[in-house]
Formats: structure tokens, C-alpha cells, sequence
């Protein structure tokens, strides 16, 4: 394409040379306007060819808004589905204890599932804890061109490491945000937005444990994660506290527990043993 337009703003400027060369020779007035105007008219009509192609073809403005487009609607699309599976979860759960009434079967089915899904964090609980907070450096302060932007917000191995240490820590059951931590979990930050479970947060980032409040706190102090992070939050003002809680509720999980992994694609060099996922180049599975 810009070949042909090169191309064409030649031949522009010819046809131009051409019409004022004339100016100087009054005595052929019609030879070289004969010529010119068909050149002027073709290339008038390439140009703006181009020009409706370019713009119908190429995005000429930013791509972040229809990104943030994107991901709102996304987003309300997980809600919406949230909230119809949830709906069914609980008419389920009213026929089930409808047949368990007059079904010793399903009465001992249940009451077995009922332990499994405590368990697994399907149900609310609470209790003593730590709550920590981690936020992004203020805007307003850091004028120096010469400071790493990614040095003034929160990253995803900083949450994973607040997260680690509550486990360490004797954490029985955590929340981040308003989602209830399982083992199918998973900390990902996009830019500087946290995804979890197919929502997307800004900072500040709230990790909630339940457990002996002085335990969890001694394993957040010792991590060696958070105290990397701490000493950006002396140096560019990154916000962190921890609160010890003397009763915190937690919601129950209510996403999907289905652990899905990639696969290896047919044909790969990268051999599937007895049905599992093979690891990756780099350990990723």
C-alpha cells in the first residue's frame, strides 16, 4: 500500500509540474491540461480510495478502550451466569432434601456429600484470622522519569506470596476480595488487575485467613515474598497492613470445581502418558 501511494503522489506531482510548465507557454493551452486533468482526477480518486481503505481497514485509534469494552462485558456475562447457576444449585438442593425426607439412600448420601462439600470450601465458615491489604503506590508523588512504573503497583507474586504464608501459617480457610480461595483457585494478575474466577479486581487486593491470628502473622513476616515486597513499600510507598480479626465470615465457593489443564494438540512431539497432561517446555502444564 504505500508503494501504490508512493506511486500515486508521483504522479501527482508530475501532472502539477506539468499544468505550471504550461503557464510559460500560453500558445498551447489545451495539450498539456488535456493530459494533466485526467492524471489529477485518476489520482485524486487513488488518494481517496486509499484513504476510505485505511480507515475502513486499519483501527486508527487506540485498541484499550474496546479492550475495557471487552472485558465489562465479559465480566457482567460471568455474573449473569453466576448467578443462573446458583439458582439451580439451590432448587437442587430443595429436591434433594425433598427425596431425602422419604429416601434412606439419599438421606445418607447427602449427609455424606454435606462433610465432602465443607471440605472442599463449598460452605461458609468462620472465625479468628488475619486480614492483609496491599495497594498500589499513590499516583500523585512519583514524578521521577527515571522510577520503574512496575515498581509502584502490586504483582501477581506478591498476592501469591501473602497467600502462600497464610497457608504456612496454619490458615484453615481464605478468601480474596469476595471469592472464597480453593485448591482449583488460581492468582493471576492482567496489567494491574487481579483475575480471579472470572472477575477482575483492582487494587487494593484483601486476602482474608481464618486461623490463630499470632501464627498466621509470624509466617507473613517471615515470608521471604512479602518482605521483598515491603521494602518497595518503604521505598515507593506501596500500601500493606495486616489486621488480626477476632471473627471473619467467609463465604462458601460457588464456581466451577472442574480442574481443567491443557493438552498437548494432535500430532505434538510432546507425548501424552496414560490419558494426563505432559509438562510443557518450562514446567507449565
Amino acid at each position: 500500500m504505500d508503494d501504490l501511494l508512493s506511486l500515486v503522489r508521483g504522479r501527482w506531482h508530475e501532472a502539477v509540474a506539468a499544468a505550471r510548465s504550461q503557464r510559460a507557454r500560453p500558445h498551447r493551452p489545451h495539450g498539456a491540461w488535456r493530459t494533466a486533468v485526467p492524471v489529477v482526477t485518476v489520482a485524486a480518486g487513488l488518494l481517496a480510495a486509499l484513504s476510505a481503505n485505511t480507515s475502513g481497514g486499519i483501527d486508527l485509534r487506540s485498541r484499550s478502550t474496546r479492550l475495557v469494552d471487552v472485558v465489562a462485558e465479559r465480566e457482567r456475562s460471568v455474573t449473569a451466569l453466576e448467578a443462573s447457576v446458583d439458582r439451580q444449585r439451590r432448587q437442587l438442593a430443595a429436591e434433594t432434601a425433598a427425596q431425602a425426607a422419604s429416601d434412606a439412600r439419599i438421606a445418607a448420601l447427602t449427609e455424606s456429600a454435606a462433610g465432602l462439600r465443607a471440605v472442599a470450601g463449598l460452605t461458609p465458615v468462620s472465625g479468628a484470622g488475619l486480614r492483609v491489604t496491599l495497594n498500589d503506590a499513590p499516583t500523585t508523588g512519583h514524578q521521577d522519569s527515571t522510577v520503574d512504573p512496575n515498581a509502584l503497583v502490586v504483582h501477581q507474586q506478591d498476592v501469591q506470596s501473602v497467600v502462600n504464608a497464610l497457608w504456612a501459617g496454619g490458615g484453615t480457610a481464605m478468601m480474596i476480595q469476595d471469592q472464597r480461595v480453593v485448591s482449583t483457585s488460581a492468582v493471576r494478575c492482567v496489567g494491574n488487575t487481579l483475575l480471579l474466577g472470572g472477575r477482575v479486581y483492582s487494587p487494593p487486593y484483601v486476602v482474608t485467613a481464618l486461623g490463630d491470628p499470632a501464627s498466621l502473622q509470624r509466617s507473613l513476616n517471615a515470608a521471604p515474598g512479602v518482605q521483598v515486597f515491603l521494602q518497595y513499600v518503604d521505598a515507593y510507598g506501596l500500601g500493606f497492613s495486616s489486621q488480626r480479626l477476632s471473627r471473619a465470615n467467609l463465604p462458601g465457593y460457588t464456581g466451577s470445581t472442574t480442574l481443567t489443564v491443557a493438552t498437548p494438540l494432535p500430532g505434538s512431539p510432546f507425548p501424552t502418558v496414560a490419558g494426563s497432561p505432559t509438562a510443557t517446555p518450562g514446567g507449565g502444564q
